[in-house]
């Protein structure tokens, strides 16, 4: 009889109480989804120590003793006194005291397993488990996994010990139905023990070497599943979606190339060539650009936009943000000088006449290039040729504002796109989030650009701080100060605030002394937001005090000095990309990073690897090392597009590769899993795991 689907309540030890817990807390409805919640570590059973050798700086630990004295000390607190001949050693409950009480006996021997600490300069044990001599997991125990868990299982009865036997339970049910998710070939190829052994091994290791070919194949199974998955769409789309074929290079091109000031990087003459490729091939483009601040992808954009007009075909520039699109058509309009092309500008704020005509143009196919924020998708915005959609900070922007872009193109046939981002993203992560698209990196910094020089204060260095921005403004310069927050916490008010932040700064800097000093954040209207960036970026405004509003976007050249107040509560990514905003022109350039009194030894190691390198893509890697793989940019742990049981991308980076090279090397071999040995794959993959939030927004 298959149990696998049997429902979880039905369970010995569960029932509809603890049942809805264990939905609800673990996600788990079946004997199936129980049997797949996998130990995050494990502990020696095995092993006891003597109380004599006890100390507060061991995890867990396993003590056989005899109870000495039980004393009730009131109806919520119980002191037990246990020996080993070694040495005495007290133990306290608060809860379930009456039937520990009655369990304790004098004289009774037990296991007790818990965490020894340090309480009035003595050690004791709160709340061990206990085991019955002899019992199971005591005498020949070995490895005993531990279990994710909540307070509200817990407090509903299931421990780690209470885990561990519905663990048992359900696999003496599930395992004789287990089938083989993988095909043979997968698992001969990468030396992958059967799911049978793998499943009763992770709970229940034999021992180690038991325990690890368990966890590598199940670890390599779902980092399979998940490429498969991501890959799958890729391939599907590649054989079935429809392309605009470019196959020219065109005129506007060569005299954009012709007329740059300067040479292109290796990097982006590579990259340039995967676009053209892309662009020429027939098949829709669904290209990821990622380059470091200030690599050059604006150039590499403005190109590509090119290599559309150059085939009869419309392109347009989305970006998330006002100032980031007036950025890019100044950038747009300065590299389309030589060519004679026109473009325009289309945001919420474009006057009614002007964007009469913008429509008109893009309408006819006379305005050959436009560039944006979401108000290019708009219904009344039609295109008479669109064939290069391009898309800065693409994460941005929601799923259905993009699908909305590809509707637009000719004939119902979705444009070739192009989606950029300056937030260095991990190869474990870029092969997660934006697996179905192909990657392009450009990793090569334009010669002549010089390094910011960070540097690392406290609070104490305030005055001197100070001081510095007075002579960088003096020599006309201007200033970024940023704060984690606009307004005071109560629950963090050692937290520097913008609220607070700007009346400092502008008791430093008085109006009365000639200080211009503009605020931006995001309670300010758009209208403000964009009136005091403008302010900053046309250099009437000596400071911008800011959240991180501006981590994205604004080119300031004339701006020589980032401030990160409490800069311990920044990601290193954040970090990264906002000292990115100083350091476009020719003068030196500082980032100043000022930590907070509070500041933990865990978050100042962070803080000074951002003063040792300005490799963004280095720095991404120790942060998701450090932090977890959370929100791209580093504000937030949003958490990942599906949930891993088991592998984890900061440390199976090597795995995951390989799971990636047999996916992709299975799907060229049967793109669409037709072959009987694979209805396995399909069988798995119809369960929904992996279907996830489409991050390219392309499907």
């Amino acid at each position: 009889m298959d149990e696998r689907n049997t429902d979880i309540q039905y369970l010995p030890g569960v029932g509809p109480r603890r049942a809805a817990l264990l939905r609800a807390e673990l996600g788990v409805s079946s004997l199936e989804d129980l049997v797949r919640v996998f130990p995050f570590r494990y502990i020696d059973r095995s092993r006891t120590v003597p109380i004599s050798e006890l100390s507060s700086e061991e995890a867990f630990v396993q003590v056989k003793a005899t109870v000495v004295t039980r004393n009730l000390i009131s109806i919520k607190h119980l002191s037990v006194i246990v020996d080993d001949g070694s040495g005495r050693l007290e133990l306290v409950f608060f809860k379930g005291v009456k039937w520990t009480f009655d369990k304790l006996e004098p004289g009774r021997s037990f296991v007790f397993f818990g965490r020894p600490q340090l309480f009035n300069g003595r050690l004791n044990m709160v709340h061990p488990e206990i085991d019955s001599l002899p019992g199971p997991g005591t005498e020949t125990g070995g490895l005993t996994g531990v279990y994710p868990s909540t307070e509200k299982l817990k407090n509903g009865g299931v421990t780690g010990k209470v885990m561990c036997k519905l663990q048992r339970a359900a696999l003496d049910r599930v395992l004789p139905s287990i089938t083989e998710t993988l095909p043979r070939s997968l698992m001969a190829e990468r030396h992958l023990c059967p799911l049978a052994f793998a499943l009763k091994n992770i709970h229940f290791p034999s021992d180690t070497a038991a325990l690890e070919a368990a966890r590598y194949r199940m670890k390599f199974e779902e980092l399979f599943y998940l490429q498969l998955s991501l890959l799958k769409q890729k391939y599907v789309r590649s054989r079935q979606s429809e392309g605009i074929p470019m196959p020219k290079v065109g005129a506007a091109f060569h005299a954009c190339y012709k007329a740059l000031p300067y040479k292109l990087t290796g990097a982006q003459q590579r990259v340039i060539k995967e676009i053209r490729a892309d662009m020429a091939g027939g098949r829709q483009m669904n290209r990821l650009l990622q380059g470091d601040v200030g690599s050059g992808k604006t150039m590499v954009a403005v190109l590509s936009c090119l290599l559309a007009v150059g085939n009869g075909y419309q392109a347009c520039i989305m970006a998330p943000t006002e100032v980031l699109a007036r950025q890019h058509f100044d950038n747009l309009r300065k590299y389309l000088a030589p060519t004679g092309l026109e473009c325009a500008l289309l945001t919420g704020s474009t006057g009614r006449k002007e964007r009469r005509t913008i429509l008109a143009g893009l309408a006819d196919g006379s305005l050959p290039l436009i560039v944006g924020t979401h108000a290019l998708i708009e219904d009344p915005v039609i295109y008479r040729q669109l064939g290069l959609a391009v898309i800065d900070e693409q994460h941005r922007f929601g799923v259905g504002q993009r699908s909305r872009l590809w509707a637009k193109g000719p004939g119902g046939v979705a444009p070739h796109v192009l989606v950029m981002t300056a937030t260095p993203i991990p190869r474990t992560l870029a092969m997660t989030f934006y697996g179905d698209l192909d990657v392009s990196v450009i990793d090569e910094m334009p010669p002549g650009r010089k390094p910011v020089q960070t540097m690392l204060i406290g609070q104490e260095r305030l005055r001197a701080m100070y001081r510095f921005i007075r002579s960088e403004i003096a020599a006309g310069r201007q200033v970024f100060v940023v704060y984690p927050m606009i307004f005071i916490n109560e629950k963090m008010e050692d937290v520097s605030n913008v609220e607070q932040g700007y009346e400092e700064i502008v008791k430093e800097f008085p109006l009365s002394d000639g200080y211009k000093v503009a605020i931006v954040h995001g309670q300010q209207s758009n209208e403000q937001k964009d009136f005091n960036m403008r302010a900053f970026a046309e250099g009437r405004a000596h400071i911008l005090v800011s959240t991180t509003v501006i981590e994205v976007g604004v080119d300031v050249p004339n701006a020589s000095v980032m401030v990160v107040r409490s800069a311990q509560r920044f990601g290193l990514s954040q970090l990264h990309q906002l000292r990115g905003r100083v350091g476009r022109g020719a003068e030196k350039s500082y980032c100043i990073l000022v930590k907070d009194l509070k500041t933990t030894a865990e978050a100042a190691k962070r803080l000074e690897l951002m003063c040792a390198t300005d490799d963004g893509f280095e720095i991404a890697e120790q942060d998701m090392k450090m932090r977890g793989p959370g929100d791209l940019e580093g504000t937030q742990q949003s958490g990942l597009p599906v949930n891993l049981s088991i592998a984890s991308l900061t440390r199976d980076g090597i795995l995951l590769e390989r799971a990636r090279e047999s996916a992709s090397a299975l799907l060229e071999a049967d793109p669409f899993l037709a072959r009987p040995e694979h209805a396995v794959l399909v069988a798995e993959l119809r369960k929904g795991k992996f279907d996830f939030k489409d991050y390219s927004g392309i499907s």
